[in-house]
């Protein structure tokens, strides 16, 4: 049998190993995917979009991953992860390069689904809360909770089931609501359009729609349902649709720049740019049990796939990724198969030569 300290001696030494191929011997940075299916967080190369393993299991010693949805990376340089259920939620706050779980961040607060993260120009987090039609607000630093910045009065044109969450240069929060309105209990009704909203920070109450409904895109399953929100490189603001879309407005004008979609049948999540102005973009097809990809465009919109795919498809059908939702870009490197081989293989003959000396 192994000591303790044996064990702990060699688990620290796999993680430093790990860490360290991580950070220094791989070319490319990453590209963060969520999977709500099975609850855990996958890194790619932004590059090539091959698969660099998976950056935070579904569950640890002291966390558990429900439904991953949102993935935002604080000021602090950790990534704050989404999760929960329809009568719960939580956001744990994971080191950003290694992917060690840190903590539970919220402190307080009535959190039931949250989707979109985002800190403010306060230094706060403000965290959408979907089954309860509200945005809740927490210290940037401990976590304790605020206040309710903003909720849903169950009518027309007002913060119904809100969904991603995005500060521009202003301090102006820019929030997608996919028209639902929930009962207090987890339960929602599809009622109104969906939306774009704008908050401006010290004054909740003058919320505004900057962009309406849009007409559902002809790739589409014939409805709209706004989700990811991003800059992108030309003033203009990036909107994800779950029903297969992706369109870009011109913020100055509000006029729609470009309307596209994936290439991979299925609904499509969140969305995220690398420091190129490209854009990448999961989905996953309900007909294939959730099987999910990647799409990847360039920042007019047009196709960008990786060497070898076609259309958009950047990262082809995989079924590592199972309903995925939550993306992010990543400096963290991705770490080169022969390497990461290497320090597995280096770990495990250092567990037998311990086994040896320890066993009786």
């Amino acid at each position: 049998m192994v000591s303790s300290q044996v064990q702990v001696a060699l688990s620290a030494s796999i993680g430093f190993g790990i860490s360290a191929v991580m950070g220094t011997s791989a070319a490319n940075a990453g590209i963060l995917v969520g999977n709500t299916q099975s609850n855990n967080i996958l890194i790619f190369d932004e590059q090539t979009g091959r698969y660099g393993g998976e950056f935070i299991p579904a569950k640890g010693e002291f966390y558990e991953l429900t439904s991953p949805d949102d993935l935002t990376f604080g000021l602090d340089g950790n990534l704050y992860v989404s999760v929960g259920d329809n009568t719960s939620g939580a956001i744990l706050r994971f080191d950003g390069k290694t992917g060690a779980f840190l903590n539970r961040f919220d402190q307080g607060g009535m959190l039931m689904r949250p989707y979109g993260t985002a800190f403010g120009p306060d230094g706060n987090l403000y965290v959408s809360s979907f089954r309860s039609d509200q945005i809740l607000r927490y210290s940037g630093t401990s976590g304790d909770f605020i206040d309710v910045f903003a909720a849903g009065s169950g009518t027309s044109n007002g913060l119904n089931g809100p969904n991603d969450l995005l500060f521009d240069d202003n301090g102006d929060l820019y929030v997608t609501t996919q028209g639902s309105v929930a009962d207090g209990t987890g339960e929602i009704s599809y009622l109104f359009p969906s939306q774009v909203l704008r908050y401006n920070i010290f004054a909740p109450e003058s919320a505004a729609i900057v962009f309406d409904e849009p007409t559902a895109a002809p790739d589409s399953f014939g409805f709209v349902s706004l989700l990811g929100l991003a800059f992108g490189t030309q003033d203009d603001l990036i909107v994800s649709d779950f029903a297969n879309a992706v369109r870009r407005y011109d913020l100055g004008t509000g006029n729609l720049l470009g309307e596209f979609s994936s290439s991979y049948p299925g609904f499509m999540g969140n969305i995220t740019t690398d420091p190129n102005g490209n854009l990448y973009t999961p989905g996953f097809n309900f007909l294939s049990d959730n099987i999910g990809a990647v799409s990847r465009f360039d920042p007019n919109g047009n196709p960008l796939p990786a060497i070898g795919e076609s259309g958009s498809v950047f990262i082809p059908a995989t079924t590592k990724l199972q309903r995925p939702i939550g993306i992010a870009y990543t400096a963290s490197k991705v770490p080169e198969p022969g390497t990461v081989l290497g320090v597995l293989v280096i770990a495990a003959l250092g567990l037998t030569l311990n086994r040896k000396k320890v066993t009786p």
